[in-house]
């Protein structure tokens, strides 16, 4: 009998947002947060095991609001459209700029598996002594490890933001068994908080996971419903090489129409994203008429 293997699109998609006694309020003590920051980790892990949750769009996602987050670290201003277009307008061979550079670092770290030379690629100028240190990094909760790492990173870099918070975040999603960098810390450190050391940073980084978490949750909730109606339009499109541009969609935070013509022509690509969009499936991200960027 031939087994017949479910469909992503059709599975239930079983994510709310988290608790709210993870959520009420900055934990006082290092050992409540740590519980929080536990719990609200657990609720993740499941979360990466579902197959209705577009996994690389997510992180893909997650990736811009932490750029965006550390844009501002480095005294930029710009905001995620702008982080997009910086990165998916440039010219090849052409720099992004600094904030652009900022969300190159986190788009390549999120995109392939963890390992030294994946962060060494996307993360120019760090050393692979430097990346293997930290991601053997040691401390009783995986959270702590994450903290020693910024720590670390941060006293030899002091403007190292960017750097110090991908290892982090890649020395997280190691300690919890994850194959890919999940950005978590940088969407709930402050500026302050990266001053910190010892015990006060720790505290100050389970705190951050839990405020993450509260934005990856319901995100992959959204995207999950968003990855089903893509799906579902499959069978209105006529382009010949649809299912490949469905599948880089579900992949990439954003997309121009020129990055679908490895398989099809410019008109085709843009006519196919018009498409998409005038069907509900993905939406136009600039508001302008031309360069124009889509994403689901």
């Amino acid at each position: 009998m031939t087994k017949i293997r479910p469909d992503p699109s059709a599975a239930p998609i079983l994510i709310g947002r988290l608790p709210g006694w993870i959520t009420a309020g900055p934990a006082e003590s290092l050992e409540a947060a740590a519980f929080r920051s536990g719990a609200a980790l657990a609720d993740l892990h499941r979360i990466t095991a579902q197959e209705a949750v577009p996994q690389a769009l997510w992180r893909d996602r997650l990736a811009l609001a932490a750029a965006e987050v550390c844009a501002g670290f480095a005294g930029r201003r710009e905001g995620g459209r702008a982080l997009r277009d910086a990165l998916h307008l440039t010219r090849p061979g052409d720099h992004p700029g600094p904030a652009g550079a900022i969300f190159g670092q986190w788009s390549r770290a999120v995109a392939r598996p963890i390992s030294v030379a994946a962060l060494g690629k996307a993360m120019d100028g760090v050393s692979a002594e430097r990346i293997a240190l930290c991601l053997d990094a040691i401390g009783r909760h995986p959270v702590d490890r994450a903290a020693g790492v910024i720590e670390a990173v941060l006293t030899e870099l002091p403007r190292g933001e960017t750097v110090a918070l991908i290892l982090a975040d890649a020395v997280l999603a190691k300690s919890l068994g994850w194959d890919h960098v999940l950005p978590l810390l940088a969407l709930g450190l402050k500026p302050r908080d990266l001053r910190l050391q010892g015990d006060d940073l720790r505290l100050a980084c389970h705190r951050a996971v839990v405020i993450g978490a509260g934005q990856a949750v319901p995100l992959a909730a959204e995207l999950a419903r968003a990855a089903a109606r893509l799906r579902a339009v499959m069978p209105k499109l006529r382009a010949k090489a649809a299912g490949r541009a469905v599948d880089l969609f579900l992949t990439r935070d954003a997309l121009a129409p020129a990055a679908l013509t490895a398989f099809m022509s410019d008109r085709a690509a843009r006519r196919l994203c018009d498409r998409l969009a005038d069907l509900g499936a993905v939406r136009e991200l600039t508001g302008r008429d031309t360069f124009r960027l889509y994403g689901v």
